[in-house]
């Protein structure tokens, strides 16, 4: 993909998520009687602006599409007439001042929830089951016993039914007290527990890194062979073909297959066309005509041929009503948004590798990335990044919501206005703790790049 597809997706992720937390600002100041000077979706040289009749307000489309700003009447910018002042950000209560600060993160949160309870009422939650793969022999996990086969039930007690159960489960225990206890279920059928163990800090935190979890406790997933259809829909274009779960397709119009994602990458890249699959089924090879449906279910138009990669038995599905939708959409924008409240408190403390930090580049690669996967995908990104945005905004650092609501707490408690001198030492903290951690993350993306 190119550089412009990239940065397109990230401009309308970046520009959409922030412009979202800037309204829960606006609502919250309008509702509350605060006068609002200006909306602004963007920032820089306005391209579009009008004023309203009513209130005065000035709504600005600016010219950097990267976020917004709300810009709300105080008499510390500037001189405010007499009749005004009930209206001006400091003459409101402080629990006021605090609500609007707070709106912003509380937007974000919300976001995610309702674009999370749109999927899960739509398309209802599909998860991979946890199914163990490949055991280092002399790792953590081989010492556990863990086995090739066996089924992850529950860690630590809580039941868990896919993948990323699994892996933010062992990530959340591992960085905190370096043990996990796994309940699993063999390929006899019978219920064990493995107790998984990493007492060294230096390797609990060589785990936390990117992509070094499951490498450094020694295991992996179960995925098919390369290149096996795990499952082929009745009504779809593979089974018309005659293909079948278990053929191991070996090439497609003469390009070869190495694994499943090339099958997708070809099959997507040719909507409505015929194509000539080489495939292998019982030791034998074959060959087959195969018409590519088109789909646009995705967002675009790419070649659909119905098949999946795992099969039927490693699959679980549950539809869900609104109401079960609703109720799982904010459960799990409430654990995300709690597992990221300790990774980032565990990486205070030194206990979480820094390499988590990821800054523009990254987030622009899985905006476009995700994009490129359909419309499920980018949503999820949107879900992910929203959450992030509102749990950042609400730390306590001075130049962010978090830093001005605890000086507003700090004025409540006391009684009268900090100083200006107190309030710019702590802007220069805020700003300097920022660009630490801008310069970590952006530093993670060149090496990431780089490696």
């Amino acid at each position: 993909m190119s550089l412009f597809w990239y940065l397109l997706w990230f401009v309308i992720a970046v520009g959409l998520l922030v412009t979202v937390h800037e309204f829960g600002h606006f609502w919250v100041a309008r509702r509350l009687g605060f006068r609002v000077l200006r909306f602004s979706v963007g920032f820089g040289r306005p391209l579009l602006k009008w004023t309203a009749r009513r209130d005065g307000t000035e709504y600005v489309i600016a010219a950097v599409p990267l976020g917004g700003y709300v810009k709300l009447l105080d008499e510390r910018e500037g001189p405010v007439a007499a009749a005004d002042l009930p209206h001006s950000f400091t003459h409101r209560p402080h629990w006021q001042r605090i609500a609007v600060l707070l709106a912003g993160p509380t937007c974000n949160i919300l976001f995610a929830v309702l674009v999370l309870w749109g999927m899960f009422w739509a398309n209802g939650i599909t998860e991979i089951r946890p199914r163990i793969g490949d055991v280092t022999p002399g790792s953590v996990a081989a010492r556990a016993d863990l086995r090739a086969g066996d089924d992850i039930r529950t860690l630590d007690g809580h039941a868990v039914g896919s993948r990323r159960d699994v892996v933010f489960g062992l990530l959340d225990a591992i960085s905190g007290g370096g043990q996990v206890d796994l309940g699993v279920q063999g390929a006899d059928g019978a219920m064990r527990t493995v107790h998984l163990a990493v007492s060294d800090a230096t390797q609990r935190r060589h785990l936390t890194e990117p992509a070094q979890l499951l490498v450094g406790l020694g295991f992996d997933f179960w995925n098919p062979p390369d290149g096996v259809l795990g499952s082929v829909s009745a009504d779809g274009a593979a089974a018309r073909a005659g293909l079948l779960a278990g053929d191991r397709i070996l090439s497609i119009d003469g390009t070869p297959v190495k694994d499943f994602s090339d099958i997708v990458h070809q099959v997507s890249a040719r909507p409505g066309q015929r194509v000539t699959v080489v495939y292998r089924r019982d030791g034998t090879e074959h060959t087959t005509l195969l018409d590519i449906a088109g789909d646009r279910s995705s967002g675009r138009h790419a070649g659909r041929i119905g098949v999946g990669l795992f099969p039927a038995s490693m699959m679980q599905h549950i539809d869900l009503g609104a109401g079960a939708a609703l109720s799982s959409a904010a459960g799990e924008a409430w654990s995300m948004t709690m597992l990221q409240a300790r990774m980032f408190w565990r990486m205070v403390e030194g206990r979480v590798s820094l390499k988590n930090l990821s800054g523009p580049l990254s987030i622009a690669e899985f905006a476009g990335d995700s994009a490129e996967a359909g419309v499920a995908s980018f949503m999820s990104f949107l879900v992910l990044i929203s959450l992030t945005l509102g749990f950042l905004n609400l730390l306590p650092i001075p130049i962010l919501d978090g830093g001005q609501i605890l000086f507003q707490v700090v004025e409540w408690l006391k009684g009268s206005p900090l100083s200006e001198r107190a309030q710019i030492f702590g802007q220069q903290v805020g700003i300097a703790l920022l660009i630490v951690l801008m310069g970590v993350a952006l530093y993670n993306d060149i090496a990431r790049q780089i490696g």
